[in-house]
């Protein structure tokens, strides 16, 4: 059985932390890589799980919604890692035709797909910050170039955590000068 308020618990204080690293303002993604497999002790892709899915993407949508932070969740490979966002956070990003399932796409993209008003399913994607929970690899749907952040929250339930930021690539050379606020 699932301790669902402390994956919950450990959801919040990941998510704050990554908003506040992160620097993430409103108008800025976050692109969100879950196995509620790990989450549960088991190997990714194994132990689905909808109630624990639903939980954590509660409690991370209404933490970057609030804070006008558009979110994107990753399927797994069977759906060739397709994206699940709202329309408004698609941009010009190529719209697929797919309904995640907790066996084709997984259990956090079926509650992102649930979950989302306006909802598309996207064959690529570039947040400006991560969260990987249970070793997704979401790297593929950063902007490049991602920069890791390493939290002070290390797991939600049994799944490992990791974040990253996305900064602008340096241009130049030995004379060139950048922007500190963009580093």
């Amino acid at each position: 059985m699932a301790d669902l308020d402390n994956i919950i618990k450990s959801t919040k204080e990941a998510a704050l932390e990554l908003c506040d690293v992160a620097n993430l303002k409103p108008n800025m993604s976050v692109f969100i890589g879950c196995s509620t497999s790990e989450i549960l002790g088991h190997d990714i892709g194994t132990y689905s799980s909808i109630e624990v899915s639903s939980a954590v993407f509660n409690t991370l949508y209404s933490i970057f919604s609030n804070r006008g932070i558009l979110l994107a969740a990753g399927c797994c490979e069977h759906l060739n890692r397709a994206v699940i966002t709202s329309h408004s956070a698609a941009g010009n990003f190529q719209i697929v035709n797919v309904i995640p399932t907790p066996k084709a796409g997984g259990a956090f993209a079926t509650a992102a797909y649930n979950g989302l008003s306006d909802c598309v399913a996207l064959a690529s994607f570039q947040a400006d910050a991560g969260l990987d929970i249970g070793n997704t690899l979401i790297g593929m749907h950063l902007k490049h170039v991602a920069v890791p952040i390493r939290l002070r929250t290390k797991a939600i339930g049994k799944a490992s955590v990791v974040a990253a930021r996305t900064r602008p690539p340096f241009v130049g050379g030995a004379r060139a000068v950048y922007d500190e606020n963009l580093l």
